[in-house]
């Protein structure tokens, strides 16, 4: 009966919704846009929605930041101030309505909008619905919309000088609420964009159309009961456990948007043909598209949701709390009718940074300060936020941090979630996760540089060899090569003989280490089932070309050498499967590998064993069935890519081919 009720309250709000619908005239304002520096006479013709650096770019004003090192050459414009304006029309019949808005989904950030010269909003958050009732200003005929950006980096840095002595760890970019990666991170550019980067529309209506009627229609729960062994974590969904195995998905590009409907289904695409059922949406970033979301519905791929905090302490006055709160109750509104979603999560890193990072020594912080910061951090975190989900989504669980513990403490291994860095930032042998596996893995990794081809692309001849200036550039990780080296001398090649590779072979032998490690771990996490019930690999994607730990590069996301190994790894048949021979031990025979082209079929054979074989066609991006295979003696193996290819040229890679140079 109750079920019943429910349907017939559905189907009604439905048509309601169908009436009012066809009582509302909805503008979208994507036209006739132009922009220019402030204070300056000279406009230019703008695309909205867009950032300034796509425009800038698209008017060829500046050179494309993820060539060569031209990110360091357009770090002027974070620093000025730019305007947009365009004309649009209103028809009587609009004017008629008893409501009429102007809704701006997404402005970035610091803007200040006049309509018909009147001042009409000043907005200060990226991840808010601005509304303006605006029907006593508009007209018949043209009317004339503009909106001015602040530099969003000279402002931030502005309220961090007003505060000293009192700062905010680590950033100032702590003040502002805006994608936090667009200040750098470790596997990104510094672009700290401004504009119009959703669409803005007019709506005119006699009556507001209510919101979207909220029915999740499966059970979600997240367990943590105390154990032998200390605390469990793990995911049950429809009162059955859910082994999670997944990866962490940052913004897909550095410009929101360029990420068109054809690229979300690209990246997303890459987790469900990889075996996935997890994607980890990290706090740095944004809150994606709809379009995600309902990608992941439609794939069975559950998210893990990250409020856009990541590594920061947090201001704590009235009016950055005020704006929060907005924030999470309009985003989580947006989104909780996405199945997919299965947890809020408050942020990332941040309680284990300012618990074990060392900034209260490193900043020379008073105990005052410290004491402060932590309140705030409570108060939000612990406090706020879960009381303001709760309003609007009674049914989903939430946790205040990713992870709860430094991976250095012990406790990171026996409850709560884990990001596990012993491999690569403590530098540990990938084995080491055999005593270090936690309850629920959700970050851990190994870097690989980028495909051969995608260096290509970002480089000059002359740039081509290792740690030149402009690889240098593309490598944001503290000591990566260094790290990458250290791995690459344990697993590969002596030391002696790395700063003799060319970049092609450096590449491949980097990103076989990346295969060799995600397989092991991944393996390792799935061995210690039901004790581990989640392994979330870091990172699925690039936001722009870079040595990183992405199993996929920015480029026409194409595979690298480890989402081949994350495929396998977590197939749903699959036992865990563990090298403990390194390949460096492995005593390798020139394998003498014969191969033929027939459709889109590349077949095989090895006379002697083979290790990480690879195969590639130039020019095609695109998956294959599998690639950086091994082949035992006299085995002859299929593998196919997508689509057809007219007079293919192979080129076939195997390690014994590589280290047979050096």
């Amino acid at each position: 009966m109750e079920y019943k009720k429910r349907f017939y309250w559905f189907v009604g709000v439905c048509l309601v919704n169908l009436s009012l619908t066809a009582n509302a005239q909805n503008v979208d304002l994507k036209s006739g846009w132009h922009y220019r520096e402030t204070k300056t006479t000279k406009w230019f013709p703008a695309t909205v929605p867009g950032e300034i650096h796509t425009d800038l770019l698209k008017n060829k004003t500046i050179p494309d930041p993820f060539y060569r090192d031209n990110e360091k050459k357009v770090q002027w414009v974070e620093k000025k101030d730019w305007e947009y304006k365009t004309t649009f029309q209103v028809a009587a019949s609009t004017l008629n309505k008893k409501n009429t808005e102007l809704v701006f989904d997404g402005l970035d950030t610091y803007a200040t909008v006049y309509l018909n010269d009147k001042l009409v909003l000043k907005a200060d958050n990226m991840f808010r619905q601005w509304r303006v009732d605006v029907k006593k200003i508009l007209k018949s005929g043209n009317n004339d919309l503009t909106i001015v950006f602040k530099s969003a980096q000279n402002v931030v840095d502005s309220l961090a000088k007003k505060d000293f002595p009192f700062v905010i760890p680590d950033n100032p970019r702590a003040y502002v609420r805006k994608a936090q990666y667009h200040f750098g991170w470790d596997w990104g550019p510094k672009l700290t964009t401004c504009g119009i980067w959703k669409t803005p529309r007019l709506e005119a209506y006699d009556e507001k159309t209510p919101e979207k009627p909220y029915v999740l229609d499966r059970k979600i729960e997240l367990v943590q009961q105390p154990d032998s062994l200390g605390k469990t974590f793990y995911f049950r969904i429809d009162g059955k456990p859910v082994y999670m195995k997944g990866a962490n998905y940052i913004p897909s590009d550095a410009f929101l948007s360029r990420m068109t409907k054809k690229e979300y289904e690209k990246v997303v695409s890459l987790a469900k043909d990889a075996n996935m059922n997890m994607l980890r949406v990290w706090g740095g970033g944004i809150y994606e598209d709809d379009y995600f979301y309902d990608l992941c519905d439609k794939y069975g791929i559950n998210v893990w949701q990250d409020f856009m905090f990541a590594g920061t302490m947090v201001p704590g006055d009235d009016a950055f709390f005020d704006n929060v709160k907005k924030e999470v109750q309009y985003q989580v509104k947006r989104l909780r009718h996405h199945k997919s979603i299965v947890l809020w999560c408050g942020n990332n890193e941040i309680d284990e940074a300012f618990k074990s990072w060392g900034w209260q020594k490193s900043m020379k912080m008073s105990k005052q300060d410290s004491t402060r910061l932590w309140k705030d951090y409570v108060r939000l975190f612990q406090d706020s936020i879960p009381k303001w989900v709760n309003q609007v989504d009674g049914k989903r669980p939430y946790i205040s941090t990713s992870p709860l513990f430094h991976w250095s403490k012990a406790k990171s291994l026996t409850e709560a979630d884990s990001h596990y860095w012993g491999t690569w930032w403590g530098l540990e042998d990938v084995e080491a996760v055999q005593n270090k596996t936690g309850r629920f893995v959700s970050e851990y990794g190994m870097q690989a540089m980028p495909t051969y081809s995608s260096i290509e692309k970002f480089t000059l001849p002359e740039d081509r060899y290792l740690y030149s200036d402009i690889l240098q550039a593309h490598q944001k990780a503290g000591k990566g090569f260094m790290k990458l080296d250290s791995y690459l001398n344990r697993y590969f090649i002596d030391s002696t003989k790395i700063k003799k590779m060319n970049v092609e072979d450096y590449s491949y032998l980097t990103q076989c280490l990346h295969y060799y490690s995600l397989k092991n771990i991944i393996g390792i996490h799935r061995s210690k089932a039901p004790y581990n019930m989640g392994t979330v690999v870091w990172q699925l994607n690039d936001c722009w070309p870079v040595a990183s730990w992405s199993v996929s590069d920015y480029y026409d996301r194409q595979p690298k050498a480890a989402w081949y190994a994350m495929k396998e790894a977590y197939r749903d048949d699959k036992t865990a499967e563990i090298d403990l021979t390194r390949p460096k031990d492995l005593k390798l025979e020139d394998p003498k590998i014969t191969w033929k082209v027939q459709g889109n079929k590349v077949i095989l054979k090895a006379s002697k064993f083979a290790k990480y074989v690879n195969v590639s066609i130039k020019g095609y991006t695109g998956k294959w069935s599998d690639n950086y295979i091994d082949l035992k003696a006299g085995e002859e193996k299929t593998i196919t890519f997508e689509g057809k290819i007219t007079k293919p040229e192979v080129k076939v890679y195997s390690l014994f081919n590589v280290l047979g140079r050096y």
